[in-house]
């Protein structure tokens, strides 16, 4: 029998986290830490884990991910999704295995029409993007290419945690019964992508031994209004919802956020889809099963 492949996953509790969990394939010794066992905002603790676990990878998908909030907690942001990466790359150098780094679409500025390649230059629009792009930079400088993978990937969301999917579902609810419609964004385009594929993904790289820039997300293309309609009528006819609230399309202009998002970050997959042999689903299947593992309101 083949010795386990030993995985130090950070962000356990996290819906990334765990979905990785919950999904961890045979043949993975899974060392799963969250903020209460490793805080990603000090890189001795990283680098300390490292020395402790020795594991064959790392797989840091843990993050600072409030994206407004950040604007304001600059100096945390850093910390938790450059420091990190960097740590953990710095310590892998000296003792071995490889860092499968998870990243982000706000990397790129959204002003191309088409999808963005692995290989494309970064040009983050706010402190978030800023912030994961100096991550993987770092990481880059430490660890040699084929010991380091970063995945980047959009629109994360699953059936725990704070996600717009659980978002939506709360807000049709409260729309439709107040009889208000839901304004949401409408000229924001990328595709939402659940955590339940992205962990069968990551699963994936690692047991290939994946290397370099790659992308990762669901099929297809949304706005956040396609989303969030789809939401509503799929959450309706599997009796999450009694009915949908009506919603409205509005602009980035109507609701100002205090970071800037890209417009447009659809990613292009398709080499990442051929290394990993998985075909990927189209965005609305992969919301019907989330939508299925989410538990139905009270009475």
């Amino acid at each position: 029998m083949p010795e386990p492949v030993r995985v130090l996953l950070t962000g356990r509790h996290g819906q990334l986290g765990q979905a990785l969990v919950a999904h961890a394939p045979e043949g993975i010794a899974l060392i799963a830490t969250g903020r209460d066992s490793l805080d990603l905002a000090d890189g001795a603790a990283c680098r300390e884990a490292v020395e402790r676990h020795r594991p064959d990878w790392v797989l840091n998908a843990g993050a600072y991910t409030a994206v407004d909030r950040a604007e304001t907690e600059a100096e945390l942001a850093e910390a938790v999704n450059a420091g990190a990466p960097a740590a953990f790359a710095e310590a892998l150098a000296a003792v071995g295995g490889r860092l499968l780094q998870v990243s982000t679409d706000f990397v790129f500025g959204g002003d191309q029409g088409h999808p963005y390649a692995p290989e494309q230059p970064l040009r983050p629009l706010g402190v978030y993007g800023a912030t994961k792009a100096e991550g993987e930079r770092r990481a880059a400088t430490a660890l040699p290419p084929e010991r380091l993978c970063l995945l980047r990937t959009s629109w994360v969301y699953g059936p725990v945690g704070a996600n717009f999917c659980l978002t939506m579902l709360r807000l049709h609810r409260a729309r439709a019964a107040a009889g208000e419609p839901l304004g949401v964004v409408a000229d924001q385009v990328g595709c939402p992508t659940a955590t339940h594929t992205l962990a069968e993904a990551c699963w994936r790289a690692i047991q290939q031994g994946l290397s370099g820039p790659h992308h990762w997300s669901d099929c297809g293309a949304a706005s956040w209004y396609d989303f969030a309609v789809a939401i509503g009528e799929r959450a309706t006819a599997c009796g999450l919802l009694e009915r949908p609230a009506q919603v409205r399309p509005i602009s980035t202009a109507d609701y100002p956020t205090p970071a800037r998002r890209p417009s447009y970050s659809l990613l292009d997959c398709t080499a990442t889809r051929r290394a990993l042999g998985i075909a990927g689903r189209h965005w609305q299947a992969a919301l019907a099963e989330v939508l299925a593992q989410v538990p139905p309101p009270p009475a």
